[in-house]
């Protein structure tokens, strides 16, 4: 019996436990468990229901015995940014409060009346997004500073079910870095932006770095799933754990992580934190091995979920590609502009952004789809030239992994746009980079690179040529 790795990956809109194994030298996945996830409207604030989330991390791990395959180790991958509040006894402080609530409109001001915009930058690296952790706990010290006072415990999303599964409190370096409250260059929170934030400095736990075993299951668990195993940390930051599976060990390879989110970047030894960076809105994130994930966050097919779940959910996002294609409509918009973050109706949205341009207003879903694919194919070009501007590094393919990769249509046009070659897949790389990381501290692999190799030969890439 070969050995199994458990990776629970838990998305924005899904999540999924998928077993990896290594079976004649190529890495096998199997999707064991898969469950939807969202945001709960309570009360007029947007929350994760983190308790019900739990429930689905712990079916999914009993289905693993149930099957025969009990995983040597397990390790889940979130989002970025949200987090939750513990008390002196370990309960949790109101609500898993969602990145996409309106509590945080306004609270980049407040900040930036403690540090200024350009040198917060300066101290983290990190591109400004109003729901990143800084602006959620501002708005917290703002509007509710008792929930601040009583807590003894600020653990990320991951972390948080990681606690939940072993025990042990710990916070991992990806996922932190996405709060805008880390120093790049200790890899370690900044203490002193924290007191100057008027933060409880006590609540920042030790910090560790992905590929460190933080324990084994507690009782508890042990007699829900049936078994016992280790608790090891990926990357516990989605985007960190996708570009772990990039398909090739070459230095210059830009990827796209496709999905909810497009996140294009390449990975870096050192931040980058100057004033370029930032104008270029280009974030340094965290990565495995300490690595810096540099990249910029696009919106991503988050619009062409939203506009098919409202005009027709029941089409396969592979039917809509293709309808996409035959359309001629030339309309564009600006895939970064704040309004297509939250809005309340995504097709209007993109209607009146074209109005308002003066453009040919897209009335059905294939050209809403088309104007949203091309949209988003010509913000990659123009993210590519950004990049190879401030690195002074000339980018001869784009690795595209993720759900995204499966965008057909999507991939052709970023082949058209940037005049580069799109390699496509792995599909599943979120869950790959997970179980990597797995393997490596269970000693299958004796690093990335190796892993890598691995990755390259065990799962279909395609190739789509720039003009």
């Amino acid at each position: 019996m070969g050995k199994y790795f458990l990776a629970i990956d838990i998305g924005a809109s899904s999540g999924r436990h998928i077993l990896g194994s290594l079976e004649n030298g190529k890495i096998v996945l199997e999707e064991v468990h898969r469950f939807w996830n969202g945001m709960d409207d309570i009360d007029g604030t947007l929350c994760w229901d983190v308790e019900r989330l739990f429930r689905e991390i712990i079916e999914g791990m009993r289905k693993c015995r149930e099957i025969g395959k009990i995983p040597e180790s397990v390790g889940i991958d979130t989002w970025g940014v949200d987090y939750v509040l513990l008390d002196q006894e370990d309960n949790m402080i109101g609500q898993a409060i969602g990145y996409r609530d309106h509590r945080t409109d306004g609270m980049d001001e407040e900040v930036y009346k403690i540090i200024k915009e350009d040198d917060l930058y300066a101290r983290t690296g990190i591109q400004k997004a109003i729901f990143n952790t800084i602006y959620q706990l501002m708005a917290v010290k703002k509007k509710d500073p008792a929930c601040l006072e009583k807590a003894a415990a600020m653990l990320m999303i991951p972390d948080y079910f990681h606690y939940k599964l072993c025990g042990n409190k710990v916070q991992e370096y990806s996922e932190a870095t996405t709060g805008q409250l880390v120093n790049p260059g200790t890899k370690d929170w900044d203490y002193e932006l924290i007191e100057m934030l008027g933060f409880p400095k006590d609540m920042f736990l030790k910090m560790h770095m992905p590929g460190t075993a933080i324990g084994t299951l507690t009782d508890e668990v042990k007699n829900m799933v049936g078994y016992d195993c280790q608790v090891v940390l990926p990357p516990t930051h989605d985007t960190a754990s996708a570009v772990m599976a990039v398909p090739s060990n070459d230095k210059n390879v830009c990827y796209i992580s496709s999905g909810t989110w497009s996140l294009m970047g390449v990975e870096m030894e050192e931040a980058n934190c100057s004033m370029q960076s930032k104008e270029a809105n280009f974030t340094n994130e965290g990565g495995y091995d300490g690595k810096i994930t540099y990249l910029a966050n696009i919106m991503g097919l988050w619009m062409i979920q939203s506009v098919r779940n409202k005009l027709a959910p029941d089409m396969s996002y592979g039917e809509l590609c293709d309808q996409a294609s035959k359309e001629e409509i030339a309309s564009l918009v600006n895939c970064q502009d704040e309004r297509f973050l939250s809005p309340d109706d995504m097709v209007c949205a993109i209607q009146e952004y074209c109005k308002e341009t003066s453009q040919q207003v897209p009335e059905t879903l294939p050209e809403l789809a088309s104007v949203i694919y091309n949209s988003l194919a010509k913000c990659y070009a123009e993210k590519l030239q950004e990049i190879e501007k401030i690195t002074g590094v000339k980018y001869d393919r784009i690795h595209i992994i993720g759900g995204g990769s499966n965008a057909v249509y999507l991939n052709e046009l970023t082949a058209k746009y940037t005049g580069v070659p799109v390699y496509a897949g792995p599909g599943e790389a979120t869950a790959i980079g997970n179980v990597l990381t797995q393997m490596i501290q269970s000693g299958e692999f004796t690093d990335l690179a190796q892993a890598r190799e691995c990755v390259a030969k065990s799962f279909a890439i395609r190739v789509y040529e720039g003009r």
